[in-house]
């Protein structure tokens, strides 16, 4: 659309569906590149991709002909696919239902991305439950324990 000018910026969570799936290291760089070429494919700028075991983070620029529910559909439809087809994991891969998404400024960004990018090391310390519920609170975002994901520790 002429004259339309915007930078969104969307860092998304989303977390696998079953313990025996957790997304091991040495496949976690291929999948998250394809997860990045999904995002560029739908003509969206992917800023990070990464994540750990059990979740991944997805931070790019939304596009404001497209919504964030849609990108994060095709994301994961066509990930989950991949992964399947590729055999990357034993039996079958699928993601859990649902998605968080915060929004950030341009002077956040550098920040979002280092907190992406080092997302081993934070683990390391913090669980991925402490680490979604603190951001959800964070955001004051009203939500119900029982339709949270399935929280794999």
């Amino acid at each position: 659309m002429a004259n339309t000018y915007t930078q969104i910026n969307i860092h998304a969570i989303f977390a696998v569906q079953g313990r025996e799936n957790y997304l091991k290291r040495e496949i976690r760089k291929r999948i998250f590149e394809y997860i990045s070429g999904i995002i560029k494919g739908m003509g969206l700028f992917p800023l990070a991709v990464n994540g750990f075991t059990n979740h991944v983070h997805v931070f790019f620029e939304l596009n404001p002909n497209v919504s964030t529910s849609k990108v994060l559909q095709v994301i994961k439809s066509n990930s989950s696919k991949w992964i399947n087809e590729n055999h990357l994991v034993s039996g079958r891969f699928e993601w859990q239902r649902g998605y968080g998404a915060f929004s950030y400024s341009r002077s956040q960004r550098d920040t979002v991305i280092k907190y992406i990018i080092e997302q081993e090391n934070h683990h390391k310390k913090r669980s991925f439950k402490n680490e979604y519920l603190d951001l959800l609170k964070k955001y004051e975002i009203e939500f119900d324990e029982k339709y949270l994901f399935q929280f794999y520790e």
